[in-house]
This record gives structure tokens, sequence and C-alpha cells, in this order.
């Protein structure tokens, strides 16, 4: 065995295991599956140390579970439509699809660098007509199921981008992709119901015990169900009933006024004929363009205009001014917001700013309070009613269910179930993504394309200077068209869908990637999926995380699958930093894994990245510790060296009592590590100390660096090593199973089994204490018994001579660990 050389190494392994499709993956009823995932990436053209982090978790769970006797699918793909390709076409004057292919190319060789075991074969590229055709195909699914519709609705516009983003997509009132401030705008637009599914996301995250509570915590919130109480209020000198939802019905009876959301259509009606108009007209256009983040942040100064008009309080009759504000918005509730500023601290100080009147509602069970003498209001949801008809005196959460009942037996409202989540805008104005497979025709209205005519493809002859419009609709060929039902001219839909369309369901298509008659095959889908571990970073837990539940919950619903939750597991890793913030061109602490897997190999980088830190928390680079990584692969490489005759002399089986005590305490070593190692990969994705566990056995193994090992256990001792070593550091580990064992793979040998009678300590040493001072040490048998230990340890010239002369008072026996004399 010559020097460890990654470089050489390498290279002929990859291209061996690629000849050899040593990763191709086919059903197999006889044995049980394992479905690795990591997310895909956007093919932006290089890989960065995230990916190698992301990726590396993923290829050490599909060779440990391969190892273990799994059928392991671990499969790659492309996310490839997208803002991204079309910016780099209007720069370079390049084709989005040479651009995306281009770089795909380019990653797809870094994967391969990195000795990843994926099945090339089920490649997913999002962006390719094989792909998006049953992308269009899932759209038409929902829309006949009643799930897609097209509204004219303000959205989230980004003027960067040039395109719509749905709620989800909106980070702090920025554009999630440019960071660009986000406007609203009216447009017609497409949407899926996923509120329609609210219900049934949220009740079954109790279901997904695999899953970070952080990020079931965050899909709880983002959905946000609430119960309450929706009833209307009579609009005074109008026709007109304003309906109002509160989760704090016990309230209802200190209304003093009502705040509307500027988009609420009541406020056009108020408009008309009223003194006030153009001023209120101004107030609207002014808040339109504040973000919403700006509109809800409790930081952000609440502001209103009066309307000189009032609604009826239905429950005491009482006159509530109503006011159009900027922190209420309209598609939350009914996009009015009831004022009772006693019990709610943001419509206290809205009221204090504009001196509108205060009705005390609540106070506490033991304590009679005073307006005058109150400086807020009064939050706690404990306490009884004052100032309430009827429910005065009474405790809030019965009086609660009695005022909704109230509401309910008068008729002027109903007990109501309220979401934050609203249906998902999925419209695009741009041009790289899948064709929304809609005709507009003036006789039939919408018309979906025929499946047999699917997929709707792509244009070229398109311009991509067209502002608020699709470039497609600058392709006179591809908008023209014949309505497929009557005949009559008509034209093509002209928005993409959101590329998290494409992702939503990508994880399907890998179980049946070159199907061209469905997006895959029930049996094949029922068969691999769901996926059993998805790795991906914590930013998605409310777009593809969600969106992808929403997806498999329909296609179950469908018939098409026969389970309703994509993931059955899921780690979100942490994030790569240098310097202590996270890599980036513009503070120029990047670290290319290029370079990286050109000077050490990509052993290294896996080993490096996966021992610095747990994999669910952010890990701080390195160079030492990238040093430190490819020395310890030098020290394998040169025990295994000093060990190779002895590794080749050695048979399966060999007589453990002749070993001498330094060999059992190296075979005791050597179970007890392979016990820890397994149940750190198995049981809680601990590489990070599974590595360090195998880096002491290589300690203890190079006690012997100078002199023989037994033959026997020299050769347990390389096999396991080189085995659990094999997924962190797949290449090294496969030369030197070839060159000390031959046959076959490293990677399609059995995992390696402890004997827990092998773990156990032959002996052990207990410790003397005098008044509880360290004064000697013994080595005894580690079966030893309380009686015979402290027997043993009186006996210690030690113990003699500190005790001569002195009463013992007592004699404190700590099993397995120490004995403590206590004198006087």
């Amino acid at each position: 065995m010559d020097k460890y050389s990654p470089q050489e190494i390498e290279k002929k392994w990859q291209d061996k295991w690629e000849k050899d499709a040593a990763f191709k993956t086919e059903m197999d009823e006889n044995r049980p599956k394992y479905y690795a995932l990591e997310m895909f990436p956007y093919p932006s053209g290089n890989l960065h140390m995230g990916h190698v982090r992301n990726y590396s978790i993923g290829d050490v769970m599909a060779r440990y579970k391969t190892m273990e006797g799994f059928n392991v699918l671990h499969p790659m793909g492309f996310d490839s439509f997208g803002m991204p390709a079309e910016n780099a076409a209007i720069k370079n004057n390049v084709k989005p699809s040479d651009w995306t292919f281009s770089n795909i190319e380019n990653m797809k060789r870094q994967q391969r660098s990195m000795g990843l075991s994926y099945d090339w074969d089920r490649e997913a590229i999002t962006c390719t007509p094989e792909y998006y055709k049953w992308t269009q195909w899932l759209f038409e699914l929902f829309y006949k199921k009643g799930l897609a519709y097209k509204k004219k609705a303000s959205v989230n516009w980004c003027d960067t981008c040039g395109t719509v983003l749905a709620n989800e997509q909106v980070i702090d009132g920025k554009c999630w992709r440019c960071d660009s401030e986000v406007q609203k705008k009216d447009l017609s637009q497409w949407f899926l119901k996923i509120t329609d599914y609210a219900d049934v996301l949220l009740k079954d995250l109790d279901k997904l015990k695999g899953w970070p509570e952080r990020v079931k915590t965050m899909q709880d919130n983002w959905i946000g169900r609430s119960e309450g109480l929706e009833f209307e209020m009579p609009v005074e000198g109008m026709d007109e009933k304003l309906s109002v939802y509160t989760t704090r019905p016990d309230t209802a009876y200190g209304i003093t006024f009502v705040a509307l959301a500027a988009e609420n259509p009541l406020v056009e009606k108020i408009c008309e004929n009223n003194p006030k108009a153009a001023e209120i007209k101004a107030f609207c256009d002014k808040v339109r363009n504040q973000s919403e983040m700006e509109r809800t942040s409790s930081e952000s100064e609440k502001e209103g205009i009066f309307t000189g008009v009032y609604a009826i309080n239905p429950f005491n009759g009482n006159k509530a001014q109503l006011w159009v504000t900027n922190y209420v918005l309209a598609d939350y509730g009914t996009g009015a917001v009831m004022g009772v500023p006693s019990g709610d601290q943001r419509d206290w100080m809205f009221a204090k700013k504009y001196d509108l009147p205060i009705i005390l509602t609540l106070q506490p069970k033991d304590k009679e309070l005073k307006l005058e003498e109150m400086d807020a209001a009064y939050t706690d949801k404990d306490g009884v009613l004052v100032n309430s008809g009827k429910f005065t005196g009474m405790e809030i959460h019965k009086a609660m269910s009695g005022i909704i009942d109230e509401a309910e037996a008068q008729g002027f409202g109903k007990r109501k179930v309220n979401y934050r989540l609203r249906d998902w805008l999925i419209s695009r104005q741009r041009y790289w993504g899948a064709p929304i497979p809609v005709i507009h025709c003036p006789h039939c209205g919408e018309v979906l394309v025929p499946e047999e005519d699917l997929p709707v493809r792509l244009p070229e002859d398109v311009s991509f200077d067209s502002g608020a419009l699709s470039p497609l609709a600058t392709s006179e060929a591809f908008v023209n068209c014949k309505c497929p039902k009557c005949g009559a001219d008509a034209k093509r839909e002209t928005d993409t869908m959101d590329t998290f369309i494409c992702s939503s369901w990508y994880y399907l298509r890998y179980t049946d990637p070159k199907n061209d008659k469905a997006p895959f095959a029930k049996d094949k889908v029922n068969y691999w999926a769901p996926v059993d571990q998805y790795i991906g970073g914590i930013e998605h837990a409310i777009l593809h995380l969600l969106y992808s539940r929403f997806f498999t919950k329909v296609l179950h619903d469908a018939g098409l699958v026969d389970f309703d939750e994509p993931f059955a597991n899921l780690l979100t890793q942490g994030m790569v930093l240098k310097d202590g913030s996270k890599m980036s061109k513009s503070k120029g602490n990047v670290v290319s894994p290029e370079e990286i897997i050109g000077k050490y190999g990509a052993d290294t980088a896996r080993l490096f990245i996966l021992f610095a830190a747990p994999v669910d928390r952010d890990l701080e680079w390195s160079d030492q510790g990238v040093e430190g990584a490819f020395r310890f692969l030098g020290r394998v490489w040169r025990i295994l060296d000093h060990f190779e005759d002895m590794v080749k002399a050695g048979k399966g089986e060999y007589d453990v009592a002749a070993l001498t005590k330094e060999e059992k305490e190296l075979r005791r070593v050597l179970h007890v590590t392979i016990k820890k190692v397994t149940e750190d990969i198995r049981d809680r994705f601990m590489f990070n100390t599974a590595i360090s566990s195998i880096m002491e056995l290589v300690n203890a193994a190079y006690a012997f660096q100078d002199k023989e090992l037994n033959a026997g256990l020299a050769r347990e001792f390389a096999a396991a090593l080189i085995k659990m070593l094999a997924p962190f550091a797949p290449h090294i580990t496969e030369e030197l199973w070839h060159n000390l064992f031959g046959e076959g793979s490293v990677h399609q040998q059995q995992w390696p089994k402890f004997e827990e009678e092998a773990t156990k300590l032959a002996e052990i040493e207990i410790v003397l204490q005098i008044n509880g001072k360290v004064r000697d040490r013994i080595t005894l048998p580690a079966d030893i018994d309380k009686t015979a230990m402290e027997a043993a340890v009186k006996e210690l010239p030690r113990a003699k001579e500190l005790t001569e002369g002195k009463t013992i008072v007592k004699v404190i026996c700590v099993p397995k660990k120490l004995v403590n004399i206590v004198v006087k």
C-alpha cells in the first residue's frame, strides 16, 4: 500500500462506480426499502459548502442503510425553473435553457467529485418538457377538483423581479429572492385552494413524530387557526351591514370604534357623497403602498382616518365610529376589526392617540378597575365582565360561549373558525416556468388544454422587456390558438407557475422518472414513498415543506398515492459559517468546495463537515479542522498498512481467550466503538460523535504500531474500522477494502455487529479516599461485588498506613468507583 493519495484514489473509484452503475436501484419486494433524500438544488452554477453538508448527511444515511440490508433509493435532480436563469438570459443574451443546462452539468460534475451515491438514472430536472408535462397535468387535476381558480386580487409585487409573490415569499416586507421592497398591485391571478386543507394540514402535524418541533410550530403558527365569533353590525344611514370577526367576544360590549382595512369594499361605498372622500382615498392609497409587515408589526405606528360614519353594536345599540386604519389587512377575517380599547393594547393606544371613547368590560375577580387610573388595556384572559348587560359579573370563558350563543339566537352572528393561511398564489409573470395549461375562449370561458396535448411547451420567440405582462404574451404563435371545445379563435394563459409547484411533487417523480403515461405508477410510488429521511434547510419550513404536504394530501384524496404525508422524518441541517457569519461573496468569506476537494480530497471535506458540529447546529469553518481531518485519514491509512500482513494472514475465527491483556482491551474498544457508531448514526444522527469514536479506536490501535497483533483480531479490527468509516469517507475505505480484502465493494458489505459481552471491561480502577481525599488506586476484576471491593481496598498498604491508630467512623462504598474511609 503506497502513501495515501486522495487525488488518485477518488477519481479511480468514482469512474468505477459510474461504469458499474453501482448505485442503481430497483424495486425489490423481498427487502425493506429506505428512501433517503436531500432537497434538490437550484442550478446556480456551483456547489457551496451548505450543499456539501446537506449531501454528505444524506449520503451517510444512504450508505449506512444499504449496509444494514435495506433497498435504498437515493436520487438527485435540479429545481431548474426560476428567476435567476431568466435574469442571466437578459444579462448575457443566452437562452435560459442553455444557461440552466450548462450549470446543471457543472454541478453534477461537482456532485460526482464528492463521491455521492446517487442513482443518476432517476434524475428529475423540472424545466424539461418530460417533467413539466406532469406539473401541468397535476395543475389540471387540481382544477378539476375545484382547487385551482383565477380571481382579481391585491397581490404582492416585486418590481425588481417583475413578478407576483405568494404571501410565504414575502419576508419582513421584502422579496424572498432579491430583498427588494414588496408593493401591492391589483391583478387577475391563479390560486390553489390550500385553505381547503388548512384543518388537516394543522391536525396531521401531530403525526409527524420524526419532524423537529420547531418546524411543526412554524407551520402551526403560519396556518394560524383561531375560533371566534363573526357578527354583523348595521351601518348608520346605509343599507350595508359590516361583518366583523373576533376571537374575544367577551369584550363585545366595549366596542367604541371599528377599524377597516383600506381595501375593504365598504370604504368605497362610504366615500360616495362623503365630504371627506378625497382625504379618505388619499389615506387608502398611502396604506396600500405599505408592506404587510409594516402594517402588522407591533413596532409600526398605528394610523387612521375617521370616515364620519357609524356602525351600530348589535349587543347594546351603542354607536361605534368607523375608521380606516393602516393595521388591518383585507384578507384576514373580514377586513374589519372591532376596536375595544379597554381590552386590547393596540386599540388602547389608537384610542388615546385619536381621543376615542373607552368602555371598561373586563376586570380581575378580586380587584375593581377604574378607567381614570388605568394607563394600559387589561389584556389578561382571566377575570369577570363589567358593563356587559346580562353578562356582567360572569367569568370570562363562560361569558365567551354565552355571548356567541346570544349572537346566534338573535340571528346577527355565528361561531366561526378562521385561519391566517391564505390561498396559494401561483401566477408568475415570467417566462422561465411551467406554462399554466389553460385556454381563454370568448365563448367557452376557461378551458383546460386536453391531456393529450400536454405539455404546453415554452416558446422561444419571446421578449423579456414586458413589465407586468409575462414574456409569453409577446409570442403571438404561443398566445393565439383554437378553443379545444368549440374551435373558435382563443388565447392561451400567459402566466407561468410558481416554481414551488415543481418542487411540491418531485420526490414522487423519482420513484418512476421515465414514465411517459403518468406522473408515476401507483405500485412504484407506494413501494418507495413516503420519503423515510428528508434533509434540508429550516428556511423551507413554511414554503416547500407546507406546499409538499398539501400536494401529497390532494394526491392521496385523488387515489394516486396511499400515504398522506410526504416525509416521515425531517432533518434540518445548520448553516456553514465563516468568521461567525454565513458565507457569501459580498462578505468575501466564501470557501470553495472545489478547492478543498482539489487539495485534500472529497473524503476529507466530508469528514470535516460531519465531524465539526452536530448536523442540526451551525458549523464554523476551520482550515485547521480540515487539516486535522486529512491527517486522521492518513493515520487510518498508515495503521492499516502496518496491519496488512496480519490482516491477510487472519481467518474468520480466532481464540479470544488466547489474546494478550492489551489485545483484549483493543477488542473491547473495537466492540464499544461499533455499538456507539451504530447507535449514533441509526438513532441520533450524531455523526460528529460517531467519527470521534472512530478516531479513539484508531488511537487505541496505534499502541500496536511497533508490534505484532493477533492476526484474527487484526482482520476483525480492519474490517470493522473500514466498514464504520465507509459512509463518511467512501473513497479511502473502498481502496482499503480492495487492498486488504479484495472481494466486492465495502459499500455492499454487511454493517459490523457488536458483541455485548465483548464491550465489558475485564478490570476496573477503584479509588481509595480517606476523609474524601484521593490517597491511592487499585485495579480489580470488573465483576467484583461491593463486599469484596471494600475488603480489597482496606488491605492496601496506604489504607492501613493512614488509618493506623485512628477510629474508623464509617466506610462509604460506591460500587465500581471508590471506597471512602472516614476516620477520626
